[in-house]
């Protein structure tokens, strides 16, 4: 047969070319699909789905203490009576053992996760990291958006990872009760689950304002087995005494904390069980970070900036703990943002002093960032934000310039919670909704440079308990608290001299 003749194959028509030329044709067919295979394979590999969730067995083994890692310490606690350093005996008089242990602990990088928590963690962790596509859209940016959503449990926040390791300890210390505080509900909630896991009595004093803005969260609490206090209350000498000194007061976490250690200390087998601003707190929530690395490391990502709402410090220390040690190391050059409330601005407006962590001054001297443990903030929505200092953590850390930080409005911040409720299918809690507000901030400067950064936020939990906060803001009845400087001048006078 001649080369170029038309031959029928089939019901096609084709010219027969000789066989030199056909093995040419075919290096080059097999060559290009070889070619095809390898970019589909690549593509493949570097296609990152919406939803990253870890496999179980990615599940973090550790916890990461970010102190092995600091330069510097965050200053000692104080003794109050004597202004020296506390003692591990006088903090174990208050909180349990094995968790004063881990909160002196400044040289081992990673601690033993307990199985039986590591057990626990596996029935909610992972927790998905979500690429905010919808978001990034409505916004018109070339930012890339992830949120790392921490609402994926029953307790409906990031609290849940710190409660059950807290609960557990106390078990195994043999204790048979514990009292704690909580803001807008999330920690109690998680608090009283583990406990109920673990079988042991709880006492919440819960912030009264946060009580009567949530009455569905206070009875999540008590159908877990827990006794619900709104604070400040008559059942304790600080509570009554506040009270009386500030008639008609919402309530601070100050007041509550004071409350919840005063009764803790007259019962036997008890002990008081804080849920952020602690080291040990921000240890158990390392497990944030951890997933969110391993994530990144496994698809490619490299975010550039990472941004956290602030109120005592748990959620965003454990966010950004992994990122922050490798950037105290120079191996990156992450831009961390903490958010905080404008009405209870510590870290933006705030003093970087010596203070009580309580409104009662029961606790020992912190070193913070602090408005005062005096000062009770106007009764937000975001309850969980609502506390006069930082953790010494995040105080050092931003000290040394290691993160910045930001505050935004009430109004402003449930705006960005509509958007993101709107576009991404999931109704924030308001504490969360501060970091949805600052990224929202980020990813629009994005869109005028042209810049196509990663971001990075938590996304600590839902807000179906804060419907009330919605029905405001939704209504237009919702407004700003102006904090004044004369505000902050009161707070401040309440901050003890220590030389």
């Amino acid at each position: 047969m001649k080369a170029g003749k038309p031959v029928k194959l089939g019901g096609t028509t084709a010219k027969f070319v000789p066989n030199e030329t056909r093995r040419v044709f075919l290096y080059k067919k097999i060559t290009n699909i070889a070619i095809k295979e390898v970019i589909i394979m690549a593509n493949e590999k570097n296609n990152i789905p919406i939803k990253i969730y870890l496999s179980e067995a990615e599940l973090p083994k550790q916890w990461y203490n970010v102190k092995a890692d600091m330069k510097e310490q965050h200053a000692p606690f104080l003794n109050p009576a004597t202004l020296k350093p506390v003692t591990f005996e006088e903090l174990c008089g208050i909180f349990i053992t094995e968790l004063v242990k881990q909160e002196l602990n400044e040289t081992d990088r990673y601690i033993d996760i307990p199985e039986e928590v590591l057990n626990f963690y596996k029935m909610v962790r992972p927790s998905p990291l979500v690429r905010a596509t919808f978001l990034e859209k409505a916004l018109g940016t070339p930012a890339k958006i992830y949120y790392k959503f921490e609402g994926n449990n029953t307790s409906g926040s990031h609290k849940l990872n710190s409660a059950i390791a807290q609960a557990y300890y106390a078990k195994e210390q043999g204790l048979t009760s514990i009292t704690t505080e909580t803001g807008a509900g999330q920690w109690g909630t998680a608090l009283a689950m583990a406990c109920s896991f673990f079988d042991i009595k709880l006492d919440v004093f819960m912030v009264k304002g946060s009580a009567m803005q949530k009455p569905d969260r206070v009875e999540v609490m008590k159908t877990y087995g827990a006794e619900v206090t709104p604070s400040p209350s008559m059942v304790t000498n600080v509570g009554r005494k506040i009270s009386e000194e500030k008639p008609g007061t919402t309530g601070s976490l100050g007041c509550a904390i004071s409350e919840a250690i005063e009764v803790c200390a007259t019962r036997d087998k008890c002990k008081y069980a804080l849920g952020s601003v602690l080291d040990y707190v921000l240890l158990h929530q390392s497990i944030i970070g951890l997933e969110v690395k391993t994530a990144c490391e496994k698809y490619g990502i490299k975010p550039d900036i990472i941004i956290g709402c602030a109120g005592g410090g748990s959620n965003l220390g454990g966010l950004i703990g992994p990122f922050v040690g490798e950037k105290i190391q120079g191996k990156n050059d992450i831009r961390i943002i903490a958010v905080e409330p404008a009405s209870c601005p510590s870290l933006t407006r705030g003093k970087y002093a010596y203070d009580f962590g309580d409104t009662g001054k029961i606790t020992p001297l912190l070193k913070m960032y602090t408005i005062g443990n005096g000062f009770i903030p106007s009764p937000i929505h975001a309850g969980g934000l609502r506390f006069h200092g930082m953790s010494p953590i995040i105080s050092k850390l931003y000290a040394d310039g290691y993160i910045e930080a930001t505050s935004v409005g009430q109004k402003e911040v449930f705006e960005a919670a509509s958007l993101f409720s709107r576009t991404e299918g999931i109704l924030p809690a308001p504490e969360s909704a501060h970091a949805i507000r600052a990224t929202i901030i980020e990813a629009e400067k994005c869109k005028e440079t042209g810049e196509e950064k990663t971001i990075i936020f938590g996304l600590t939990g839902t807000g179906h308990f804060d419907m009330s906060a919605y029905r405001m803001y939704n209504s237009g009845e919702m407004v700003d608290s102006i904090l004044t400087e004369e505000d902050l001048q009161k707070g401040f006078e309440t901050i003890p001299k220590v030389d």
